[in-house]
């Protein structure tokens, strides 16, 4: 089983399990190494063929650090070790995913989601729609007639349209001047499963 990393700073891990993010865009990793793309996702260039990480249909982890791992979701098998973590780490804090959740297994992970569509875009080509499955909420600031946006529930800017809120974000989560770049993007459309 494959696992998948949201961003904490911002909120995105829990905005997974609250059911506002049912949405993703990630940069393929080949993109990044080769600067090559293809509008389908899918074809071969030059007889390099590029594929999305993750399937319709696949039941993905959602990574979070051991640390973060509550009781009330260790279960199974799988319940033991996690206390057993708990137990021993408290002093160490040195074993590989209790703080860090880059390093932990998928098998141990109490949450995941189903990949329902995929598609491949220009990162600036999102919608508003799109910007909300995100997880950019909208709320009102005390007026009314005037709607703004935002990504996390903490002291930050505020934003009058979806896709100004998500171009920050993901300036934030990936890097300052990736929205500017416009790269192309693997969208993934989700559900929580549990």
């Amino acid at each position: 089983m494959k696992k998948i990393m949201f961003n904490d700073k911002y909120g995105l891990t829990q905005a997974v399990l609250d059911g506002r993010k049912t949405m993703t865009r990630r940069i393929s990793e080949d993109q990044i190494r080769n600067s090559i793309f293809c509008k389908s996702g899918y074809e071969s260039i030059h007889g390099y063929e590029i594929k999305p990480k993750y399937k319709v249909g696949e039941v993905v982890a959602i990574a979070q650090s051991y640390m973060d791992v509550d009781r009330f979701h260790r279960k199974g098998k799988n319940a033991a070790y996690l206390e057993y973590l708990d137990s021993i780490l408290p002093e160490l804090k040195l074993y590989p995913g209790w703080g860090n959740k880059m390093f932990v297994k998928a098998d141990l992970m109490p949450h995941h989601i189903k990949i329902t569509g995929i598609k491949v875009e220009r990162l600036q080509d999102i919608s508003d729609e799109d910007c909300l499955k995100e997880g950019i909420f909208e709320w009102d600031a005390g007026q009314k007639d005037i709607p703004f946006y935002s990504f996390s529930y903490a002291d930050i800017p505020d934003y009058f349209t979806p896709r100004d809120a998500f171009a920050d974000l993901i300036d934030e989560v990936s890097g300052k001047g990736v929205f500017q770049s416009n790269p192309y993007v693997f969208a993934y459309e989700f559900v929580l499963v549990d």
